[in-house]
């Protein structure tokens, strides 16, 4: 692993778990909260400047990030407990989050997996308007020609247009393909769209072919790339990372149902090592590709971050939801429990995962082979 792609995976981590807690950040002070820290990565503090109330600082297990809030748990955080007369006096003890009401508290804990999505809505609305996407057309164009076969002795060109195939009309590659076994060793009369000029070519697709060129020896697509106007990018980049999300979704849940009824391993599962990895591979192809990958880390994380585990975003959210629906607030004991022994799971399954990452890091295998 070559420090390029070490600095990157650092920039690329320190820009999504940025974004993360700054929707913390800006929330908690919306709602007129003291934000004691925000800091980068996970102590011990590597250093810290403190500018009003907050302490903005770096840490040196830079895997992460953290924003400490005034009276975070429901015992009003160790200033409150320590010192509760002084700071009443004071009038801090209405700036606690532990006082505010639990709308507001859920706001402020999905605030982080908001801003990670918009993030992804940002950078998929850019690469939709400036790259755009491929999506199925309705035509069948010509990516290839293979020397010596029947489409290349009957003059077909690349990018030429197939528009027929006798008198049937083709506009899905499954067609193509089906019709052109239909009439193996028999005289075949495509229609050819070249330019403004439309024209017919006669070829005899093949019995008996090299493997992997195909009776025609031709490639085809029907994929055509789809640009969308700046006002239109932003509809269709949300509705794109609706659709990720899903399929991250998805792939977590049949991966828990495969690993706890069958026992099968999960694959393509990447921890720190991993992601470094795949980040690597991500800056080598290009401004766009790396732009694609930061999105779908983004949204990752944001997946992950909502799921009800306890440390997660989504695990304080599920204490806060049993509050609003018991309308009685949780022994704050059990939550920091809870709370504790999620974070030790978590931390068991990166150094889990990161031994499995270096493993076929030196056996040489991508990170998403098992």
């Amino acid at each position: 692993m070559d420090l390029v792609t070490i600095l990157a995976f650092f920039l690329i981590l320190s820009l999504i778990v940025l974004i993360h807690e700054l929707g913390h950040f800006l929330t908690a002070k919306k709602f007129g909260i003291k934000v004691e820290e925000f800091g980068f990565g996970f102590p011990p503090r590597m250093f810290g400047i403190k500018k009003g109330e907050t302490v903005y600082s770096v840490n040196w297990l830079p895997v992460g990030g953290f924003v400490k809030l005034y009276g975070e748990d429901d015992a009003g955080g160790g200033s409150v407990k320590r010192n509760t007369k002084h700071e009443i006096t004071k009038g801090n003890l209405k700036r606690a989050f532990f006082v505010r009401p639990a709308w507001q508290r859920a706001i402020i804990v999905v605030a982080g997996v908001v801003m990670n999505f918009l993030l992804a809505v940002v950078l998929i609305s850019f690469l939709f308007a400036a790259q755009g996407v491929a999506i199925p057309g309705n035509t069948i164009r010509v990516v290839d020609t293979l020397k010596n076969s029947p489409s290349f002795v009957a003059g077909i060109k690349k990018d030429d247009v197939i528009v027929a195939i006798g008198d049937k009309k083709i506009s899905k590659t499954e067609d193509f393909i089906a019709e052109t076994k239909k009439h193996l060793g028999e005289a075949l009369t495509l229609t050819i769209k070249r330019g403004d000029s439309t024209f017919p070519v006669t070829l005899i697709p093949r019995t008996n072919y090299p493997k992997g060129e195909g009776p025609m020896g031709i490639g085809i697509t029907n994929i055509e790339i789809k640009k969308y106007a700046w006002y239109e990018a932003p509809f269709f980049g949300t509705i794109e990372a609706f659709k990720f999300s899903y399929m991250i979704a998805s792939g977590i849940g049949m991966m828990i149902f495969d690993l706890v009824l069958h026992g099968t391993k999960p694959a393509g599962v990447a921890g720190p090592v991993g992601v470094a990895q795949l980040t690597g591979q991500a800056v080598s192809g290009g401004l766009y590709v790396t732009l694609w990958f930061i999105s779908l880390l983004s949204l990752n994380l944001a997946v992950l971050n909502i799921l009800p585990i306890p440390a997660l975003d989504g695990g304080r959210l599920f204490f806060i939801l049993i509050e609003l629906v018991t309308r009685k607030k949780i022994n704050p004991k059990y939550e920091t429990y809870a709370h504790a022994a999620g974070l030790v799971a978590l931390l068991a399954l990166i150094v889990l995962i990161t031994f499995f990452d270096v493993a076929r890091l030196i056996a040489g295998k991508s990170i998403l082979q098992p």
